[in-house]
Formats: structure tokens, sequence, C-alpha cells
């Protein structure tokens, strides 16, 4: 793994990939430069040993897998993330054209810590439905690659009390703005405005007419490396595409002969109940296609173990008491273990040692998080897939400040120091005893 190359490589790939559907595709683009070979859902299909494959599913949706010799045999060494990021999301009839002005009407997706996307520079992507000129429905993905809107706050003058309690109600302050019209002019139509930008994005392509469309708005500033001495990663979507990114990287750089899968699930900041996401059956599927159902299918997931990878809460250090004392990860620190006696994190003794015992085989350091006792604890795909498949987890995450903001902050070391453990992991010939 190139030291040199892996954090530009992380940046470009957070910039790269704006909304779910990006993030897939730019997985997909990485996994085909290293030979793996798309399979669609709906062929007929038998995996035999030594095979390289990924699907994809309603685009947001990704399993690679790399089936070794002996997957059922040798179980599966399973790392899961999310590709999904809280952001607003452009409602189906979104204009909004008062007081002069063109707005479009947003829905709030996820846990979105709403103050900091104010006085942003927002641009919009996503994926577009939409008839050609045969009657055909097409799909594609868009992005403006550049500030079209921003939230403007009001100011300080109107709003004297902003400073010591502001609230943001979502139906009324969010609509972002995206241009003035004048009092006579026709009312803007969003669809026509999309069909423009494919015209613009992609020349030649035939669009009747929009039909429908899944866009979120997104910051426009780049991802960084900042702080002093360049310990820090600055960046939207931190949440969870770091742990995508480690994941590929992972896949890739370890024993290409042992049985392996990425899982890279949409929808998780919503509950994980689709099609696609971790509470629905893409991976089982894929897996049942793998082993076969029935006895071989219990007989691979007995001997095989997943590594839900999802970003943990780092130590505040202006909010320490936010904190367990005892469990207060720092930036930089390495990744950490997530536990919950409540099993909204999956990791159970048996696992957390095997992940230990992985990060000492390297020499690389490994934190632990238990949230507040007082304190309620948020989840990950971990406690769902384990749920689903009835296999051993272990729920791990970069530690990050800021999460679920317009921007967020990790340290520059943790993802690299993540992906070498993941990597050990799937490296694993045998799987250890672990009941």
């Amino acid at each position: 793994m190139d030291t040199n190359t892996f954090t530009p490589g992380l940046l470009e790939f957070l910039d790269r990939s704006v909304t779910p559907f990006h993030a897939v595709g730019n997985l997909a683009q990485r996994l085909d430069a290293a030979g793996y070979r798309r399979l669609n859902e709906a062929d007929d299909w038998t995996l035999g040993t030594n095979e390289r494959v990924y699907v994809v599913r309603n685009g947001g949706s990704i399993v690679a897998l790399r089936t070794g010799s002996d997957c059922v045999g040798q179980g599966l060494r399973m790392v899961g993330a999310h590709t999904d990021s809280p952001c607003l999301r452009v409602k189906p009839q979104p204009e909004l054209t008062e007081h002069g002005c063109l707005r479009l009407g947003v829905e709030v997706y996820g846990g979105v810590l709403l103050n900091p996307w104010f006085d942003r520079d927002l641009s919009l992507a996503g994926r577009v439905h939409y008839r050609d000129g045969k009657g055909r429905i097409q799909s594609t993905l868009i992005a403006f690659e550049r500030p079209i809107a921003v939230i403007p706050s009001l100011a300080i003058h109107l709003d004297r009390e902003a400073n010591q309690s502001r609230s943001v109600n979502a139906q009324r302050d969010l609509p972002p703005l995206l241009a003035t019209i004048a009092a006579d002019a026709d009312r803007p139509d969003f669809r026509s405005l999309l069909a423009a930008r494919i015209a613009e994005e992609q020349p030649g392509t035939d669009v009747a007419a929009v039909l429908d469309f899944e866009l979120s708005f997104h910051d426009t500033q780049p991802a960084a490396v900042t702080g002093l001495d360049g310990q820090f990663i600055s960046s939207a979507r931190l949440d969870n595409l770091v742990s995508c990114f480690c994941g590929v990287e992972a896949l890739l750089d370890s024993a290409q002969d042992v049985p392996a899968v990425l899982v890279c699930n949409d929808h998780e900041e919503v509950g994980s109940a689709s099609s696609s996401g971790a509470a629905g059956p893409f991976l089982l599927s894929i897996l049942e296609r793998l082993s076969g159902p029935g006895e071989p299918l219990r007989r691979m997931l007995a001997r095989s173990m997943l590594i839900s990878a999802d970003n943990a809460h780092a130590l505040h250090p202006n909010f320490a008491d936010r904190h367990d004392g005892n469990h207060g990860p720092r930036l930089n620190g390495g990744p950490v273990i997530k536990v919950n006696a409540n099993q909204r994190y999956a990791s159970n003794s048996a696992t957390q040692a095997l992940f230990r015992h992985l990060a000492a085989e390297l020499d690389l350091p490994v934190q632990s998080f238990v949230v507040r006792t007082d304190m309620a604890c948020g989840s990950t795909i971990g406690p769902i897939t384990a749920s689903a498949l009835g296999v051993r987890t272990l729920d791990v995450g970069v530690p990050q400040l800021a999460m679920h903001s317009v921007r967020e902050l990790c340290g520059s070391a943790d993802p690299l120091t993540l992906t070498r453990i993941l990597a050990n992991f799937q490296s694993l010939a045998v799987m250890p005893e672990l009941d």
C-alpha cells in the first residue's frame, strides 16, 4: 500500500463521490481497474474459484466479491460500510418563486446537523430518469460541478438572539436560493433545467422529457489536509465514504486467494430498510448464489466474519464532558472499536480480540468507544447485517469530529491505519476459533 498516494486518492474519492450513486460509480471504476468483473443480478451466473466480481443494486449499493479457492470451507472475510450521508434532497415539485427569487424546496435526509449548511457554496448532483426520443426510459448521473445555490443566514440585525438560541425550521429556512427572476418572467421549470444540464454534460444525449430524479445539494469546498502540521482531513461526507474507500483499498491490497467481500449499502442514515439497504436482502442474495442455499450457506457463514466500518465519535476538546471519561477516542489515535451492551453495535469480546490481535501484528494502535451511560447510542449496519446473516460481527470506525455536519473532520493518519488492519483481516486464510 503506497502511503504517498493513499491520502491524495482518498481526497479525490471524497470530492468525486458527491452522492451515493457517484460513490458506487467510483468504487466500480476502482474495481474495474483491478480486474473485477461486473455481474447483472438478472442474469444466470454461477461463481467458481478465484473469481473477482461485483454487483450493483439501485445505483447506490455495491457488493464486491473475491471467491478464493474454497469460500465454503474457509468462510468469508467481509467488510461493510455505507455510501449515503445526511444531506438536503430536492423535492419532486421543488420550484419556489416568491419575492423575485427562485428557490428549491428540499427534504432533510437523515440526521443532518443543519446550522452548518447556511452560507455555503452549494451545488447539486444525483440521478435523473428521462424519456428519450424513441420513448425509452433512460437514466444518467449528473453533477453541476460548480456553486449554483446558497442558503443565506438571516442578518444578526434582524435576529438579535441568533447567538443565544438559534433553531432551524426545515420547511421555512432551508430552501436554497438559486437565482433572481423578473416579475413578468415565466415560472421556471426545474425539469427543463435538468434536461439542459444533461445536454451540457453529455452532448448528443436525446432527452425528450425528464421524468423523475433523486438529487442532493452538497458543499463545493474540496476535501483538504488541514491543521498546523497536516494532521487533519476536512471534508464533506467523511461519514461514511472514508470507510468505503478504506474497504476497497483493503480488498485490493489483501491476499488475493482468500475469500473476501466488500459491501457498501445505501440508506444507512435513514434506517437501512430498503431493497438495497443493509436491512434488505441484497447481500444475502449474493452470498446464496455464491455458496448455494441451505447447508453450504450456513457452513460458509459459520466460518465467516463481518467488520462493519463506520466512523466513530472522537473526543471533542471543547465538549469533553460528552464522553465517558475512559472512552474518549482521539484523532490520529487509531481506529475505534465501538461497544454497546444493548447491541446498538454488534461487537463482542471475541471479535474485538481478533481485531486487537490483527492490529498488534502490524504494531498499529486501536481505541475503544462506549457512549456515556446516560446518553442514547447510535447504530450502524453491523447489528442489522449480523441479525440478517447470523454472522459474527465487529463494529469499528475512524474517529471524527463534527459528524453529520456539512463538513467533517478526522485525523489524517487514521484512514490508512484502518485500511492496513482491514487488509490484514482479509488476508486471513484460516479464521481463528473465536467462540
